[in-house]
């Protein structure tokens, strides 16, 4: 069977913590790496789980909350001290432009490769990526900013992988998730702060699980943890009880899909 792995580098949320690193995952298909978000120190994630910075392909950011993207100048700066020549492309929302354009300024004349910005478009499903064997496709997630979730699938096994973060509870992505082998799902609160998961447009771990219920995918990783849970077995536990074959993420933890 071809391979097809998640990689979780970082499952906290905005508040940094000693337990967990800000969102990022890597996205082996069949040898080619991408990655989705970029949160601070991801590069450090890479090195300690020994993943390859040279591999990646393109990445993925879902929105622009720092937490999702403060890691991308560091990784950019490394890959060009490791002498990268080959094309990197990133996509994401517009306004990223303004933010990455200084440090693509500053090293510009030591840079050996180029970054291409691809937009998101924040409001339609949209086709991303396609080749002989993989299709990366994007949808509109709802959040206080605009965001976007991501279907990855290798055709010849039809095997795919969905993430969904950060967002409220939003029944509208069901169709672009339907029958995925693997969600990885935001669960930032438990169900005693549903009102404050509302509020900042977060889900809680049971709704995370009756989305993937009503997906019907085979199994649901939830992550994107508020830094208020020291221990967050909690959140397992609500969301099994809706949706059995849930786990939790955690950093260093390889999900095959």
């Amino acid at each position: 069977m071809s391979q097809f792995q998640v990689t979780i580098l970082g499952c906290g949320s905005a508040m940094p913590t000693t337990l967990h690193n800000p969102p990022s995952q890597l996205v082996n298909m069949n040898g080619k790496l991408f990655m989705i978000d970029c949160g601070e120190g991801t590069q450090l994630q890479m090195r300690k789980f020994k993943a390859r910075m040279s591999k990646l392909q393109g990445l993925f950011i879902s929105h622009l909350h720092g937490d999702h993207f403060f890691g991308l100048p560091g990784l950019v700066t490394t890959l060009s001290m490791l002498g990268r020549t080959s094309d990197l492309d990133i996509y994401a929302h517009e306004e990223i432009r303004l933010m990455l354009s200084p440090l693509l300024m500053y090293l510009g004349h030591h840079m050996q490769f180029k970054i291409n910005l691809i937009p998101l478009n924040p409001e339609e499903h949209e086709l991303l990526l396609e080749d002989e064997s993989i299709r990366i496709s994007t949808f509109p997630l709802k959040h206080r900013i605009a965001a976007n979730g991501f279907r990855f699938e290798v055709k010849k096994s039809s095997r795919a992988y969905a993430y969904c973060s950060d967002t409220a509870y939003h029944p509208e992505i069901v169709p672009y998730i339907k029958g995925v082998n693997l969600l990885y799902h935001e669960a930032t609160f438990a169900e005693s702060e549903r009102e404050r998961a509302a509020e900042t447009y977060h889900s809680t771990a049971r709704e995370a699980a009756q989305i993937a219920k009503m997906a019907g995918v085979k199994k649901l990783v939830i992550g994107h943890y508020s830094s208020r849970y020291n221990e967050i077995g909690v959140l397992l536990k609500e969301a099994v009880e809706v949706f059995p074959n849930s786990e939790l993420a955690v950093e260093g933890k390889v999900f095959e899909v």
